[in-house]
């Protein structure tokens, strides 16, 4: 009785700290939007500045981008901002589900090959190969930075 108890304890302890902690690794299925690539692979480079602006809109520049079918690129980010920021690829009803979660905890951090989040001055780098044609978005999802304007839209024409 007592393990019971100690296991339930452990479990109900444990789960905050994991939902509002780390997203970490795949999402257990194929990604629409494509797969990680290879930077060997890349076929273009797209520079992408991520920052807010004086009248409190938040952006990404450029914010619309058009690809290959089984391209594959490499997005170049750079947070110019005063602000923490992110730059999530993904199919648009995966990026208003995570969006929804990360309502909820503010404080998630990801840990996923399609999303990279930069402090004021950090750069990095995705490089993504789009495997399927269609039109994805990409978005910040921390709390009111997407309804802010912080979100765009790739569009994958195929072969």
């Amino acid at each position: 009785m007592k393990a019971a108890i100690f296991g339930l304890l452990v479990a109900a302890l444990a789960t905050p700290a994991l939902a509002g902690g780390n997203h970490a690794g795949g999402h257990g299925e194929a990604m629409a939007v494509g797969e990680p690539g290879k930077k060997a692979d890349a076929t273009q480079t797209i520079r992408v500045t991520m920052k807010e602006t004086e009248d409190g809109k938040m952006i990404f520049t450029p914010s619309t981008f058009k690809v290959r079918k089984d391209q594959t690129v490499r997005f170049a980010i750079k947070n110019v901002g005063e602000l923490d920021h992110e730059f999530v690829l993904d199919q648009e009803d995966k990026i208003m589900e995570h969006k929804a979660v990360m309502e909820k905890f503010p404080e998630m951090e990801h840990d996923d090959p399609n999303a990279i989040r930069l402090t004021a001055g950090e750069s990095g780098e995705i490089i993504w190969k789009f495997t399927n044609g269609g039109t994805f978005k990409i978005a910040c999802l921390l709390p009111g930075h997407y309804d802010a304007g912080m979100h765009g839209d790739v569009t994958v024409a195929g072969k």
